[in-house]
């Protein structure tokens, strides 16, 4: 029953968190394009966001555990760096699949907020350099811009150096 609910807000799991919990948040939407080769710089693009300034949202397995990765687009993921992060000792990158249904978002859409089992979430501490930064909000052509301190907050995510440029 609360699902329709959401459904019906008009939100999507990420928003409804958001206003939940009384987060600041701009929602900034656009037209999604399918044969774009990069999620998160079509969405950098679109908005006229530097790249630095959106993060995509990762999910890997360290040690047999998930755990979301949340790095600008501008970069990559350092998968030894993510590891260390939260204790572990080696990770690759998720089965597609097994994220999708762990997280309840679609690739290209995984938010790191309001997903169906929350994950240890790791942070890139090149966020903290920016007032704003923008996530997916759970679903392709559709971010969420909000501080990073408050993501931090409500993911309870470490901030740690998992970026690649």
């Amino acid at each position: 029953m609360a699902k329709k609910q959401k459904q019906q807000a008009g939100g999507t799991p990420a928003t409804v968190a958001l206003t939940t919990t009384g987060t600041p948040y701009t929602v900034h939407a656009y037209d999604h394009d399918p044969s774009h080769p990069s999620y998160g710089e079509e969405a950098a693009e679109a908005m006229g966001v530097s790249p630095e300034r959106v993060f995509k949202t990762l999910v890997a397995d360290v040690d047999g555990a998930l755990t979301v990765a949340v790095v600008p687009v501008a970069g990559s993921l350092d998968l030894k760096a993510l590891a260390a992060a939260v204790g572990g000792k080696r990770a690759t990158m998720a089965d597609p699949a097994l994220a999708e249904r762990t997280t309840g978002y679609v690739r290209g859409g995984i938010s790191p907020l309001g997903q169906r089992k929350k994950l240890p979430t790791v942070l890139d501490t090149s966020a903290a350099t920016h007032p704003t930064i923008c996530v997916s909000a759970g679903r392709r052509g559709l971010e969420v811009e909000l501080s990073p301190t408050d993501l931090a907050h409500l993911t309870a995510a470490v901030l740690a150096p998992i970026g690649r440029a």
